[in-house]
């Protein structure tokens, strides 16, 4: 099973890890596209303004185009630790006991704008780029990923898909398994929740990662996840919905 984790905007600093070796990372097919983003990225970052309007930051925001700049010889660490925010705090990775991290790192991944997706213990360095940018004479992100990542992604292996529509939108993965987060009052009405999306989905990521017995089948999933105190119903055959009561 592959949980496919969203990447996050915010990325922690520093790291212990040797610079970007793209030949360390998992899925080496992934690398001429990486490569080609990565070396495009660090030549943008020589014209700030232009960094700044094609990433959509503010000036107040110049410390994420010098990441970029020193992309290839910045420090790196796990991917796990380097996304943060609310989802992966919910995942709580830092919390998870040596086997359940064990397991984790062969189930999860997260999607990623610059690679396109890395396993967990991938070591990446800091970086800012989003899924819906464009690049100066790369173009659309999709453009680029799609040919090369839906073939990598396109598997016998179950696919739990949690990315957000920016990311799903760079692979499409037939017959992944989607999960939509709903609140439902006391009267029984239901509404699609935002604020705490991320959340949920972290806390069902972490679930799914860390059980002993590696969940193969969509009802599996939904038992892992009721296990884990959620409440999970399926809404078709790979559709599955979270419900909250807030």
């Amino acid at each position: 099973m592959l949980v496919l984790l969203p990447p996050s905007e915010t990325k922690a600093a520093g790291g212990d890890g040797a610079p970007l070796d793209l030949d360390a990372l998992s899925l080496p097919e992934l690398t001429p596209v990486r490569r080609k983003l990565a070396d495009a990225l660090v030549e943008l970052a020589a014209d700030v303004p232009a960094s700044l309007a094609a990433l959509g930051l503010s000036e107040r925001q110049t410390g994420e185009v010098e990441r970029n700049a020193a992309l290839w010889t910045s420090p790196t660490m796990p991917a796990l630790r380097r996304y943060t925010g609310v989802l992966y705090d919910a995942l709580d990775a830092p919390g998870f006991t040596a086997a359940e991290a064990g397991r984790a790192n062969g189930r999860l991944a997260v999607a990623s704008a610059l690679f396109g997706v890395v396993r967990a213990g991938d070591p990446i360095p800091a970086y800012r780029l989003s899924g819906g940018s464009s690049l100066p004479g790369l173009g659309a992100l999709r453009s680029l990923w799609r040919p090369a990542l839906e073939p990598v992604l396109r598997s016998d292996e179950l696919v739990v898909d949690l990315r957000s529509g920016t990311y799903a939108a760079l692979a499409r993965i037939p017959g992944a398994v989607t999960v939509r987060v709903v609140t439902e009052d006391a009267s029984g009405n239901r509404k699609t929740v935002s604020h705490h999306n991320k959340a949920y989905k972290g806390r069902l990521a972490a679930a799914l990662a860390t059980s002993r017995a590696e969940p193969s089948t969509v009802d599996k999933i939904v038992a892992v996840a009721e296990k884990a105190g959620m409440t999970v119903e399926r809404a078709g055959e790979t559709d599955l919905v979270l419900v909250t009561d807030h």
